[in-house]
């Protein structure tokens, strides 16, 4: 049985108030929902809280779900704008994250390229290498970094990443390509200096 299909079945049993069929949907999507709101957050607790908020106004809402989404996807969506709502909380100078438009926001331009993309699986799977990526995607903008968790690590399609963000697929396209430079460059200097024997 399909994803889709087993969570719209799913949906049926949370909809007709079957309790075991809402610790089900927890158990299913609550790893990625963490997953997510912990990069953009940032903060454990935030995060815990985030998926405890976007779990239980999912449910208060099931009924407003039309199905046109996936279920992974109307969650990500909710946890999203949780985790936004604590960060505008905390960040008076925030940027809105979900801006359709793509201006010249002053996101750095790369000067430096590695290409990372083709490092051998044994470097990939080293320890100190995760822990650079971790890093690094930790400190990518706000915008990039939502994409890029969702499309990369989360396995989101570039539709349903939009739908998650209520913004277009050519923007989630962008955002995904500066992620892709920006890490890249942030990267350039572990890959550059193990290729010449420098780091330990």
């Amino acid at each position: 049985m399909s994803e889709n299909k087993e969570d719209m079945l799913l949906l049926e049993r949370i909809r007709a108030g079957d309790r075991s069929g809402c610790d089900e949907c927890v158990r299913r999507h609550a790893p990625g929902i963490y997953r997510l709101a912990l990069r953009l957050t940032r903060n454990e607790a935030e995060a815990e809280d985030v998926m405890q908020e976007t779990f239980l106004s999912a449910f208060k809402g099931i009924d407003r779900f039309d199905g046109r989404a996936e279920l992974r996807t109307w969650l990500y969506r909710i946890a999203y704008n949780a985790a936004m709502m604590r960060l505008r909380r905390t960040r008076r100078d925030h940027v809105p994250l979900d801006e359709a438009s793509e201006p010249d926001d002053g996101t750095p331009v790369p000067q430096e390229l590695y290409d990372w993309s083709q490092v051998p699986e044994r470097e990939l799977e080293k320890t100190e290498l995760r822990a650079h990526m971790e890093k690094a995607i930790g400190d990518l903008p706000g915008r990039l970094r939502t994409v890029f968790v969702m499309r990369e690590l989360e396995d989101l399609s570039t539709e349903d990443t939009a739908q998650a963000l209520g913004i277009s697929a050519e923007a989630v396209k962008t955002r995904l390509h500066r992620a892709r430079l920006w890490l890249r460059e942030r990267l350039a200097g572990y890959f550059a200096s193990d290729s010449r024997g420098t780091r330990r």
